[in-house]
């Protein structure tokens, strides 16, 4: 396993635990306590996946998230204190794809990391498939499954692998709707859900970017206690 991790957190402890447990998986990880010297990383390395802490000095963990969204697209996991709410939702908003509570077990890291790689690598592969299975259509809205590419009205939209997930489960299932918990383990497949706002926010984030309406949406729908849905 040659995938090339980041981890920044200025508690050294929880770098250094969190690099151990990587390591034995056997990604390579490249650990950092400062997050200057992390930005330099993020400027100059090829990364697949990045775990980030949000409260640092000198440079917080949402300024070195909007830095990597300016320049790739890999998954970014936000280490965030326990109760902050408003930290798990201004770090997706600005483009993560999960976020761990702290105090976390090491081995749910270990599983999110290798959903969020196994899902990033699934939606960039090169592998061949039939040329109408990779293209989803809908109202103006267009998924490339193969290159991972969306256009709106043939305008590029720039989604996270988190917001393309759901946008391609949404299109590829028309006309259901698919819940919460349901969306959260399609994409991650792993056993850790609880009832929180992770899809709700990423929902919200894909209505900015495609400028849907909440209140009358073109796209995205919201079914009231159920979930959500695309029309036919």
């Amino acid at each position: 396993m040659n995938d090339k991790i980041l981890v920044v957190d200025d508690e050294q402890e929880i770098a250094d635990l969190v690099a151990i447990y990587l390591e034995n998986e056997g990604f390579t990880v490249y650990k950092f306590y400062n997050p200057t010297e992390a930005l330099n990383c993020i400027q100059t390395e090829t990364l697949d996946l990045a775990v980030i802490d949000v409260m640092m000095p000198e440079i917080d963990g949402f300024t070195l998230c909007r830095k990597i969204r300016e320049m790739h697209q890999y998954p970014i996991i936000m280490l965030t204190a326990k109760g902050e709410e408003i930290d798990k939702i201004n770090g997706l908003t600005l483009g993560a794809d999960d976020y761990i509570t702290k105090p976390f077990l090491p081995l749910e890291l270990v599983a999110r990391v290798k959903a969020q790689l196994r899902r990033y690598k699934r939606y960039n592969t090169s592998q061949e498939q039939a040329a109408d299975e990779d293209i989803l259509i809908h109202s103006g809205l267009v998924l490339n499954i193969k290159t991972h590419e969306c256009t709106l009205n043939e305008k590029p939209l720039s989604l996270t692998p988190t917001e393309f997930s759901i946008l391609q489960i949404l299109c590829q299932q028309k006309g259901q709707v698919i819940s919460s918990e349901e969306l959260f383990h399609q994409i991650w497949k792993d056993e850790y859900y609880t009832k929180n706002n992770t899809i709700t926010v990423h929902i919200r984030h894909l209505r900015e970017k495609m400028g849907d309406s909440f209140e009358n949406p073109k796209y995205i729908k919201t079914v009231w206690g159920v979930g959500y849905k695309i029309e036919n």
